[in-house]
């Protein structure tokens, strides 16, 4: 390895500092390289010769001027900050023409597209890009997510979707936090994963965030500017996908249910594994029924051991045996459980 050559840095002539003042009173320097010279020039000389050594260190290890690191908001984390990117085309796809400004999806679709940066880790990020061209910050992820064609921020992402209530919020939805007035000061947007308690205090949310991508139970509407989430639904989202409950209740206007039991969806939604909203409704009947002692923390969307028990014994009270004491709720269960 070769020796790097340094050069010595001319102090300004009215430095006060011991060094110069020094060199004035010995008078010029000679002008072959050496290690003299103003201390500040010797301290740039030491770092470069490091850096020589070590290797340049990344343009993204270093914030821009004027930010700060996106803080992660956890209980007791009340510190500023969620700096993001400006509105942008996706990283290295031009803008194509005619390009539809709303592309159409589903909720699964949106779910599934936040759970690839969940198992990837994503890195947060207000400035580098994911391979699949979008931003790696908090809005960057919501517009991946819901598939737009470019890169939004937190003060244009409710023009893609709806104001609902939190009652109508789904997964897929989102909460949007914008702060018009200082956009770095608190703003950050999530994606909602469902209800994970009956009393609708705690869901599962998608988010970006320091130091990657992340699911985790938390609470509504979040941890911190508890007054500032606003929930949104996109406007690609078909509407008969959007809200069934709508479209359940359209069909009870037209005709009775499935087996003649007003809101009674059908065994397959009571089963090991299934996650819904009528698994939810279930359980807290059977609570308001007084049959509530089965659950540790309280129904929710996710059947389980506790809902069968809770139903094995509300069929008890019914006088119902063997296999009609079963656990599982029949369109009778549901018609005598709900009357």
């Amino acid at each position: 390895m070769t020796t790097p050559a340094f050069e010595d840095f001319v102090p300004a002539s009215d430095c006060d500092c011991p060094g110069c003042a020094q060199g004035r009173r010995l008078g010029p320097r000679p002008s072959h390289r050496h290690f003299g010279g103003h201390p500040a020039g010797r301290g740039i000389v030491i770092v470069a010769a490091a850096s020589a050594a070590l290797g340049a260190v990344p343009p993204a290890a270093s914030a821009a001027p004027g930010q700060s690191p996106h803080r992660q908001a956890d209980p007791g984390d009340d510190g500023p900050a969620t700096p993001q990117g400006a509105k942008s085309p996706l990283h290295g796809t031009a803008a194509k023409p005619g390009t539809v400004p709303i592309p159409a999806t589903t909720r699964t679709a949106i779910i599934n597209r936040a759970k690839v940066w969940v198992a990837a880790k994503v890195p947060y990020s207000m400035t580098a890009y994911w391979s699949d061209g979008y931003r790696q910050d908090c809005s960057g992820y919501v517009s991946m997510a819901w598939g737009l064609p470019g890169n939004e921020w937190t003060g244009s992402l409710g023009e893609f979707g709806t104001k609902i209530t939190k009652e109508e919020l789904q997964p897929g939805d989102i909460l949007l936090y914008h702060n018009p007035d200082n956009p770095e000061s608190g703003s950050h947007v999530v994606i909602f994963g469902g209800w994970t308690d009956y009393t609708h205090t705690y869901y599962t949310v998608y988010e970006q965030t320091p130091p990657h991508t992340r699911t985790q139970t938390t609470p509504y509407p979040y941890w911190n500017h508890t007054d500032k989430y606003v929930p949104y639904r996109y406007k690609g989202v078909p509407a008969a996908v959007a809200d069934p409950r709508a479209a359940r209740r359209a069909a009870g206007a037209a005709g009775p249910a499935p087996h003649a039991v007003p809101g009674y969806p059908g065994r397959g939604f009571f089963r090991p594994g299934a996650v819904n909203d009528h698994v939810t409704r279930l359980g807290a009947q059977l609570v308001r029924r007084g049959f509530g002692r089965y659950y540790a923390t309280g129904p929710g969307p996710r059947w389980g051991e506790a809902d069968r028990r809770a139903v094995e014994a509300f069929q008890r009270t019914q006088g119902w045996r063997g296999g009609a004491a079963d656990g599982y709720p029949g369109p009778e269960t549901w018609r005598r459980l709900f009357a």
